[in-house]
């Protein structure tokens, strides 16, 4: 997964449009962490890190997944002073920090939000305490705890909004295979990718968007607000209809901010991407579109341990001269259009649908 994911609020305000859910939101992942570290805390004092670096990750973020189903939920005529909803979103806020942890560890990046990713700040644990071993695996080690009791206390959350085999409970549970089936196809695609055929070389590259990032960042969650307020199976094909295609541009974006953006702003290097060798759809249009010699340098390249940075800025200047990333701007207005173009059809109150396309604008028109 990529998911930039740069401290702070999306790029607009509420104000009171949202019965402060979103302090609400918060105060519930405080208040239900705090119950937590004192859980670990009774087990050894030493193992309550494992709770704080969740409360440090928490702590930041655009709060993108509990908004799209806060607002899935209040189109449904779900009660907004109703504390289920919040739980539930806290939740999926939990989900999202075990996929950031997990993902880190996976792609080996050293930072997120601006900061030390969580295996990199154990790792400096071990470094300034003079540890005996390892410090990169024992890093590597707690991160992937922590990011196992993440998913855990989500779980927990949410079996407090929804009980088993409740609509919500089932999109929920959906939602978590879809987006490790995914990841595992990421991973998949990394190895395997440089000997697959070229011919479907896009279908993949959707397929891994769609599972591992799109439908868990826009869809599941919205469709997951609107069952918990009772919604019909008419406007959650809606939801999804409006959804999926703007989380599709959401995580495109993500990918054109991996190569392009501003570190300063997104909260990672400069072609991070590049260095964890992410084969993204911008990939997929250069491998298709770019001359011999720079595609064979791609294939050879991306990735590589050794990867230096003229080599980075010459793997951006192809996705740039052979097509490749406008090709993908190309497709983020293509979804963001038919996006939006469903929200218009949706069966919600114009101050919904105002919430809906402030949102999907969001996080389609972003440099962060």
């Amino acid at each position: 997964m990529n998911h930039i994911d740069a401290a702070g609020p999306l790029p607009f305000s509420e104000g009171s449009s949202d019965n402060g859910f979103t302090e609400r939101l918060d105060e519930t992942l405080a208040g239900f962490l705090a119950e937590q570290s004192g859980i670990v805390s009774e087990i050894s004092e030493s193992a309550t890190e494992l709770v704080s670096s969740i409360e440090a990750l928490v702590q930041g973020g655009k709060r993108l997944r509990p908004r799209f189903a806060y607002w899935g939920y209040v189109g449904a005529g779900g009660d907004q002073k109703d504390d289920g909803i919040v739980r539930a979103a806290a939740a999926l806020e939990l989900f999202q920090a075990a996929a950031l942890i997990h993902d880190d560890v996976i792609d080996r990046s050293a930072t997120r939000r601006g900061r030390p990713s969580v295996h990199k700040s154990f790792e400096y644990t071990h470094a300034r305490n003079g540890w005996a071993r390892d410090g990169a695996r024992f890093g590597e080690a707690a991160a992937i705890l922590v990011g196992d009791l993440c998913l855990s206390l989500s779980e927990q959350l949410f079996a407090t909004a929804a009980p088993a085999g409740s609509p919500a409970r089932v999109i929920f549970d959906g939602m978590r295979t879809q987006v490790m089936a995914g990841q595992y196809l990421d991973v998949l695609e990394e190895s395997a990718g440089p000997t697959s055929p070229d011919a479907d070389v896009l279908r993949r590259a959707r397929t891994i968007l769609r599972y591992k990032s799109a439908k868990y960042s826009t869809e599941n969650p919205l469709l997951m607000g609107g069952a918990l307020a009772g919604a019909d199976s008419a406007l959650l094909a809606g939801y999804s209809a409006f959804a999926l295609p703007i989380g599709e541009a959401f995580q495109l974006r993500d990918d054109v901010l991996g190569v392009f953006g501003d570190p300063a702003v997104t909260g990672k290097p400069a072609g991070d991407d590049l260095r964890e060798g992410k084969r993204t759809e911008m990939i997929a249009h250069a491998l298709l579109k770019a001359s011999g010699a720079d595609r064979d340098f791609i294939q050879e390249r991306l990735g590589a341990g050794d990867l230096t940075a003229d080599e980075i800025s010459r793997m951006a200047n192809i996705l740039e001269s052979s097509g490749a990333l406008q090709a993908t701007e190309s497709s983020i207005a293509e979804l963001s259009e038919r996006g939006f173009s469903a929200l218009a059809e949706l069966p919600v109150t114009e101050g919904v649908r105002a919430q809906l396309q402030k949102l999907g604008e969001a996080v389609t028109n972003r440099a962060a």
